[in-house]
């Protein structure tokens, strides 16, 4: 069951587009769990130090822009400088969530 609802996650994840992020809690929503942010959290952690590579999950934020998940990476610095490299744009720590947001789409 979790493995069914990780995959949904993983596939949101895969459709942020390149220089965008996406929240935590937008993720939860789009697979109909409202308040799983968490979920998604747990989700990203068990690929952070696997060799999947085709899960950006540099792309997550939290709900407001900061990196939070961070510290699952190689450096602390590494979620940021790939941000960076796709040209999202931050406001001190925290992305610039109006210009780089990208909401999926929900499920009804």
């Amino acid at each position: 069951m979790a493995s069914d609802i990780y995959d949904r996650i993983y596939d949101i994840v895969r459709a942020i587009p390149h220089g965008t992020v996406s929240t935590y809690g937008h993720i939860a929503a789009a697979i109909g769990s409202r308040g799983g942010a968490r979920l998604v959290g747990w989700a990203l952690n068990a690929v952070a130090h696997s060799d999947r590579i085709d899960i950006p999950c540099h792309r997550v934020v939290n709900r407001l822009g900061e990196l939070s998940g961070k510290m699952h990476f190689e450096t602390p610095y590494v979620m940021r400088e790939r941000l960076e490299a796709e040209g999202v744009r931050f406001l001190g720590e925290a992305v610039d969530m109006r210009q780089h947001l990208w909401e999926p789409p929900t499920e009804e």
